[in-house]
């Protein structure tokens, strides 16, 4: 009976460290929140203290100004034979520090889409894209620190690029 106990937390230790493993491998990630279910995209300014709403579906509409921001991509080559997505703004800081935060006009970050599926949220000029083919498009959008993306008149502040032949 004494090597019960002991026998119990080895196994604990080695099934959490290999089921860690196993998630880790195949992508999963344990911060608990989903893009690509949007059921997890409630408004989490009530549900976490100090927070702004985490809302992807609602425009937030510029007014049209000199100085609102704009965005432009372009494709690079990589040596590998991937490609590598470069995004230029004006107007517009990215801004990892303020995000899920206030919108703060002219900050937030982009979200990167590939055949309309969404690949992850950037806070930089650059990307990586990976795993893509020729007749691949990939679409840009601005998006404020609250996650909401950015528009002008109603029309979405986006960029879009073919990865070519």
């Amino acid at each position: 009976m004494r090597t019960g106990l002991p026998l119990l937390a080895i196994g604990l230790i080695f099934g959490t460290g290999i089921g860690f493993t196993i998630a880790a491998a195949n992508g999963i990630t344990l911060d608990g929140h989903d893009h690509s279910d949007p059921t997890h995209h409630g408004d989490h300014g009530t549900t976490m203290p100090g927070m702004a709403g985490h809302d992807h579906s609602t425009r937030l509409v510029l007014d049209k100004a000199a100085d609102n921001p704009t965005l432009d991509a372009m494709l690079h080559a990589d040596p590998d034979g991937s490609w590598n997505l470069q995004i230029r703004t004006e107007n517009f800081t990215f801004s990892p520090q303020n995000v899920s935060g206030d919108h703060v006009p002219g900050e937030g970050h982009v979200h990167v889409y590939v055949n309309a599926e969404k690949i992850g949220r950037y806070y930089g000029s650059w990307v990586h894209l990976g795993a893509v083919q020729a007749g691949d498009v990939v679409k840009i959008t601005l998006n404020a620190n609250d996650h909401r993306p950015l528009a002008i008149a109603d029309a979405p502040i986006s960029a879009s690029v073919t990865i070519p032949d």
